[in-house]
């Protein structure tokens, strides 16, 4: 029986997924390399959540054919390594778009009326806080958004629903009947909300830079549920620090988890979630099922349905 390395936390539907289809589970409590090779180095497929996987893992997994990623993001994993090994590297597109881009507007509605801190306020007993930190209406302001791919797409829509003027910068052009698309610096300064959601690579390696957050209004806001090297992190606490922009809504970091010494902690206008993006009890079904399909198409030879690298079936 093929075995499969899988999170302990992995929602029991995609566990079940793999079980009915007669694959042995190897449940792990984390996936760091040291205890994937010493608990599963001989298996088939592993579904992996953030941790990171290169050379030195796929070198000593013989008999490895896929890593399936419980989401969307794969920087964590070694594509160049990954296809030189034979193994396949997959995500899953279609499970959490939409429950990213309600995580996406909860925070914009939390930066935009101050709800973490002034609930925290109240607990201390200062009803009064929210009459000094008044917050701001989101109908009739701008938001842009980087990168219009599906999580894009669900924010763009759904934010349509509250009055707000759309931009829209990607790469490549897209057709949107909810926004306009216009060049980086045009959405940078015209924008009070601004939220990302591109990939990170090479490209895109802190895109909002210190030139970037000089560009935007003193009464902007940025959002980040893409991933965290989209934000040079030092250039944004030296524009929080100096009131260059307005707050920050941060569910992704450069360094994760999140160090207790970072100077992000010291701000009241910033929001900060623990990459929780797609945490829903029906998302993580969703991620947990088609990581399982993936894991199970893969090792009854076919060819993945959402592959991020191309690899030559190992024998």
């Amino acid at each position: 029986m093929k075995k499969v390395i899988v999170p302990k936390s992995l929602s029991e539907d995609g566990k079940q997924y793999l079980r009915e289809h007669n694959l042995e589970l190897v449940e792990v409590d984390r996936t760091d390399a040291d205890h994937i090779l010493e608990v599963g180095r001989d298996a088939a497929g592993m579904i992996l959540f953030v941790d990171h996987i290169g050379e030195s893992v796929l070198s000593q997994m013989p008999n490895l054919k896929i890593i399936a990623r419980h989401g969307v993001g794969y920087d964590n994993v070694d594509l160049d390594a990954a296809a030189q090994h034979g193994v396949w590297v997959t995500i899953t597109p279609k499970a959490n778009a939409e429950t990213v881009a309600e995580t996406t507007l909860a925070h914009i509605f939390d930066l935009s009326k101050n709800l973490t801190k002034t609930s925290m306020e109240m607990r201390k007993g200062d009803y009064t806080y929210a009459l000094r930190h008044r917050g701001f209406d989101l109908a009739g302001k701008t938001l842009g958004i980087v990168g219009y791919g599906r999580i894009g797409q669900w924010v763009a829509k759904k934010a349509s629903a509250l009055g707000m003027t759309i931009l829209i910068y990607n790469r490549s052009p897209k057709e949107s009947e909810y926004g306009t698309f216009v060049d980086l610096d045009t959405l940078l300064k015209r924008s009070y909300v601004i939220s990302l959601h591109l990939a990170h690579n090479s490209a895109t390696h802190h895109i909002i830079g210190a030139a970037q957050l000089a560009e935007m209004k003193p009464s902007s806001v940025v959002v980040n549920l893409g991933r965290g090297g989209l934000i040079d992190t030092d250039a944004l606490v030296a524009a929080l620090r100096n009131h260059a922009i307005a707050g920050a809504g941060l569910d992704v970091f450069e360094s994760e988890p999140l160090p207790l010494d970072s100077p992000l902690f010291q701000f009241d206008n910033v929001v900060l979630t623990p990459h929780i993006g797609s945490s829903t009890t029906e998302s993580f079904s969703r991620m947990a099922t088609d990581a399982a399909s993936e894991v199970v198409r893969v090792l009854d030879g076919q060819a993945p349905q959402w592959p991020v690298n191309q690899v030559k079936n190992k024998s």
